[in-house]
């Protein structure tokens, strides 16, 4: 039986996401170009393009099942062990527009929680980390959340997954959960802004019906980064869940039941 460490496992990680993230950038022309477009979901041919090179690298390195936003899971999936949890491209949107806003996921989790995380920001070539109680980095840097506690000061990431309720009810509704904070940011990727919470550009994310894979290494990494994190339907791969992630200090009424 192969024994890993958490660092072998988090360089396997971000070598992955950097040779993905070099495609996306070389290919930009052929990855951009849409093949799938349904209601408010865009599929573009970068999903697939990076999620064959992370596969590829992941299953090379590593014996673990994994859990991938395109290819749903393989592998025989057992929660008492680890599980590779991976978006390859989350932002897609930005991304085919041109809107340096997205990024390349790679989590691991084991017993339905996170253990470490790899985001992958390629147009800025920034590299965040973490492996929960060892550290986070940005790059080498050592990164920590912010010192914010008052929600009038702080500066929430948000967003509006395919599955928001845009009903007047469901807006009326998101908007007071919101209107508290100093400030709003909806950024169009969930990873990235669970990474700027790790290393304080925010203070906070929340986000309902969103997907594992979309949050599955930012948790880690803000944990990692000092954070706190809500997250719910933990045990169910493939379901929507709301999450939460804010610094240590920050005072919120806002729970997950």
């Amino acid at each position: 039986m192969i024994e890993y460490t958490l660092s072998s496992l988090l360089e396997v990680a971000k070598d992955a996401a950097i040779k993905a993230g070099s495609t996306l950038i070389e290919q930009q022309n052929l990855a951009r170009q849409v093949h799938q477009s349904e209601a408010r979901d865009v599929k573009i041919i970068g999903d697939i393009l990076s999620e064959t090179i992370i596969l590829e690298s992941l299953q090379l390195h590593s014996s673990f099942p994994v859990l991938s936003e395109e290819a749903g899971t393989i592998g025989k999936i057992n929660h008492k062990n680890y599980i590779w949890v991976v978006d390859p491209l989350d932002g897609s949107l930005n991304y085919s527009q041109g809107v340096p806003f997205c990024c390349i996921s790679i989590a691991l989790w084991k017993r339905n929680k996170p253990v470490l995380g790899v985001i992958f920001d390629f147009d800025r070539n920034e590299l965040f980390s973490g492996i929960i109680g060892e550290g986070a980095w940005l790059n080498e840097t050592p990164i920590k959340t912010s010192k914010i506690k008052n929600k009038n000061k702080a500066i929430l990431c948000t967003g509006f997954p395919i599955r928001t309720n845009f009903s007047e009810e469901g807006i009326t509704k998101f908007v007071k959960q919101i209107q508290a904070y100093k400030k709003i940011r909806l950024l169009g990727s969930a990873a990235l802004s669970l990474a700027y919470v790790a290393c304080g550009r925010v203070d906070a994310y929340m986000e309902e019906n969103i997907m594992l894979w979309d949050v599955g290494a930012g948790c880690a990494i803000v944990k990692a980064a000092g954070g706190e994190i809500q997250i719910n339907n933990c045990s169910d791969l493939l379901a929507p869940r709301k999450v939460i992630a804010k610094n240590s200090v920050l005072l919120l009424k806002d729970k997950i039941g």
